[in-house]
């Protein structure tokens, strides 16, 4: 079979014809050199307006770079011609491999991105001998792509959460479905405030709230502000993730004041290598830790106390009914708030104050979980490690949509990878 039916048959540049293909070497690399033709008779489209219009001259030849062959190199070489636009004047033709100035074929920019998928991108760059900044700009007009071509008819449930992506306080706001036909990142943005989030209503609202019931997020003030003011007819769920993750950290900071305490006043050090012990959760602890949290039990110390209440509020969850769930909710507060243990009993008040939204999780009938956010958290944190850090917002972006977006592909005559 001849190269040029191999590749007339991976691509459809109708009206353009393979004219021949050259092997060229230099320096001791080799490459492939397909020199495209225009059909005879075929009249050229105008880059501007895509109008069909009069040849005017030829412009110096230009070469492509399109998908190797073999591990070989294979450009693409066409001169271009300008045509006579009567709306938009002397333009160069539009032709169906590339875009304006564009040194790289749709094709190849396509290949780099979904191999960008699989290795970092220095080493996709390193792999095919190409420039970190061709694949990242590949990367970068595949997500553009996906993005307008991307439809979000059925998002039933949506989970609002934010990482740190640099030193500092520097966070990012992201907006994933988590609900519906499938599970992806819907949007990304800077900082994490009202007017962060506003934002996504703003530009994704007409297409997501005709069909959305719940909404999961942390207790953050600006978003649940936000999420009452724009979402008020969707199911607001505190999920427990943060809740029991908020606790522990009261029963640390405990944990912390009364072993310094101890030491201060030359007692024995009861409460040292005891952190783990007590913030895992008792089926998961190692032998040694359960024996470490059976020996701290027979001791009336604060920290057992906090740890006590903290393994008391998981009967919460155990409730079917709102109703219920709530009287208790309302016992184990009045307990904590009599328990003189400050970081327990400030988180005491914040459950009181977010009650309704702590109940929304019996509505909701517990189907809706941050564990899905969590998850993507993590890959999210994956990305930025492969990476090794990103030095610019947009380039964040543009990995975070690329990994988590679950963006539309074209249907290509041939998958590359």
């Amino acid at each position: 079979m001849q190269l040029q039916r191999i590749f007339n048959h991976v691509t459809n540049y109708k009206p353009f014809i393979v004219k021949s293909t050259v092997w060229e070497e230099h320096a001791g690399t080799a490459r492939i050199v397909v020199q495209m033709a225009a059909r005879k008779n075929g009249r050229a489209v105008c880059s501007g307006c895509g109008r069909r219009a009069p040849g005017y001259d030829r412009l110096p030849q230009r070469q492509w770079d399109f998908v190797p062959l073999w591990q070989i190199a294979v450009v693409l070489a066409y001169s271009l011609r300008r045509v006579n636009c009567p709306d938009c004047g002397v333009k160069a033709e539009r032709v169906p491999w590339a875009e304006g100035k564009q040194q790289q074929t749709r094709e190849y920019r396509w290949f780099l991105a979904r191999w960008a998928k699989r290795l970092s991108w220095s080493e996709v760059a390193e792999v095919f001998g190409t420039t970190w900044d061709t694949v990242y700009r590949s990367v970068r007009w595949v997500v553009q792509w996906g993005v307008v071509h991307r439809k979000l008819p059925d998002v039933t449930a949506i989970g609002v959460d934010e990482i740190q992506w640099k030193r500092g306080h520097h966070y990012l706001t992201l907006v994933y479905q988590i609900g519906g036909s499938s599970r992806r990142l819907l949007w990304v943005a800077q900082e994490r405030t009202e007017k962060t989030l506003e934002s996504f209503f703003d530009s994704l609202g007409d297409e997501i709230l005709p069909s959305l019931r719940y909404v999961c997020s942390d207790m953050w003030q600006p978003y649940l502000k936000v999420i009452a003011q724009r979402a008020g007819q969707a199911v607001h769920v505190l999920d427990r993730y943060h809740i029991m993750a908020k606790l522990n950290k009261a029963i640390d900071k405990v944990r912390a004041e009364e072993a310094k305490r101890m030491q201060q006043d030359g007692y024995e050090p009861l409460l040292k290598h005891s952190r783990w012990c007590l913030l895992k959760r008792v089926q998961n602890l190692t032998a040694r830790q359960a024996v470490k949290l059976k020996e701290l039990l027979q001791y009336n110390l604060r920290t057992v106390r906090a740890w006590l209440l903290r393994e008391q509020f998981q009967q919460f969850w155990e409730y079917q009914r709102p109703s219920w769930a709530g009287r208790f909710l309302d016992q184990w507060c009045a307990n904590v708030m009599r328990s003189r243990l400050e970081p327990m009993k400030r988180e005491a008040r914040s459950l009181r104050q977010h009650r309704e939204l702590l109940l929304n999780w019996f509505r909701a009938k517990g189907g809706i979980s941050a564990g899905i956010v969590e998850g993507f958290n993590n890959k999210a944190k994956l990305t930025m490690r492969k990476a090794y850090g990103f030095r610019t917002y947009e380039g964040i972006e543009t990995a975070l949509y690329h990994q988590l977006g679950d963006l539309p592909e074209p249907k290509l005559t041939h998958e590359f990878c």
